[in-house]
């Protein structure tokens, strides 16, 4: 691309955001839209998803980024494949992102449960900056790549494996984000939680699905605290989840706390089924950190006000759904990799 230099994608990104956080009567209508192809994607959560992008893609942070690589826009660029999610609305798009500002060409196969916000959202980016045109394809089949980034589940990604893995590549699996809790919480930290399990209905790699709380813990607080999130069983498909994991609890006598649109249960295992937040007790700081430790490959971020050592990105209370621009997913730098195809 003939502009192309690090300023130039600074404020040509940057006027992107600014379009995305103040949205126009277009962009309005097929926020609105979504609904009809994709129930999860109800106008909130698409506004919201929308709007944080926005506000990712801020002349700060873009500068503040871009400044930790060395990018040589002279060099040709590569053709890199990208299978995105379709989980939560326009959760490809940093990837997308990392591509095109590294002068790379975009070969995307977009997820059936999110192609028509991405692909608006880059008619958005030519408008601004004509040339992007020619930088990526959308594409049914990915061929004549030169890397992969792929998303997908654990099963999926023994599949990408078999398929990308003669070419440089980023494979990504399942993995769900944990809150620690110490008891000590305010009113404001917890309502602020439930932000983190309940945004896009829990449905992210970063929505939190388990808790680890101390010995004894007294859930009242929380129950309480989190009780505005409660609409969210008005959504017909987060209600179906809720009445049959309920339902299984029930037949089953599974020991569990309900309160009437979320089922908390304690178990182990770090992935809990929709509408439920599973829960461990802990001793100590060491035994979390142990425990953090052990699940590092199935951990995205970690939930917390706490001093605690973790591997993972530690944010504070209603922040697991706001990633920076450098918040790169499963922690491989996306931006690093490219560079240096």
């Amino acid at each position: 691309m003939s502009k192309l230099n690090k300023n130039y994608l600074i404020g040509v990104f940057s006027t992107l955001g600014e379009q995305l956080s103040y949205p126009d009567e277009q962009l309005n209508a097929i926020i609105n839209d979504e609904y009809h192809y994709n129930a999860w994607f109800t106008p909130q959560n698409v506004a919201h998803a929308v709007k944080s992008i926005g506000q990712m893609l801020n002349k700060e942070d873009l500068t503040k980024w871009l400044d930790n690589y060395n990018i040589d826009y002279d060099k040709a660029g590569k053709k890199v494949g990208l299978i995105l999610a379709g989980n939560i609305p326009l959760v490809g798009f940093h990837d997308v992102l990392c591509v095109l500002i590294t002068d790379n060409h975009a070969l995307i196969k977009a997820s059936t449960q999110d192609a028509r916000l991405i692909k608006y959202v880059l008619n958005m980016l030519v408008k601004v900056e004509p040339e992007f045109q020619s930088r990526y394809s959308f594409v049914e089949k990915l061929q004549g790549f030169d890397a992969v980034i792929a998303t997908g589940s654990n099963n999926t990604s023994r599949y990408f494996e078999f398929y990308f893995g003669k070419v440089p590549n980023i494979i990504r699996k399942n993995r769900n984000s944990i809150a620690v809790l110490t008891g000590k919480e305010t009113t404001d930290h917890l309502y602020k939680l439930g932000h983190d399990i309940f945004d896009y209905f829990g449905l992210g790699c970063r929505n939190v699905s388990k808790l680890l709380v101390p010995e004894g813990y007294d859930f009242r607080p929380f129950f309480e605290a989190i009780q505005p999130h409660y609409t969210i069983i008005n959504n017909h498909k987060y209600n179906n989840n809720y009445d049959y994991n309920k339902s299984i609890y029930l037949v089953n006598k599974d020991k569990h706390l309900d309160n009437g649109f979320l089922l908390v249960k304690e178990d182990e295992r770090m992935v809990s089924p929709l509408a439920v937040v599973f829960y461990e007790q802990y001793k100590d700081t060491a035994s979390v950190e142990a425990l953090l430790e052990r699940e590092s490959e199935n951990i995205q971020c970690v939930v917390s006000s706490a001093n605690i050592k973790a591997a993972h990105q530690v944010v504070g209370f209603g922040e697991s759904q706001q990633p920076a621009l450098w918040d790169y997913a499963d922690g491989v730098d996306t931006m690093d990799f490219l560079t240096k195809l």
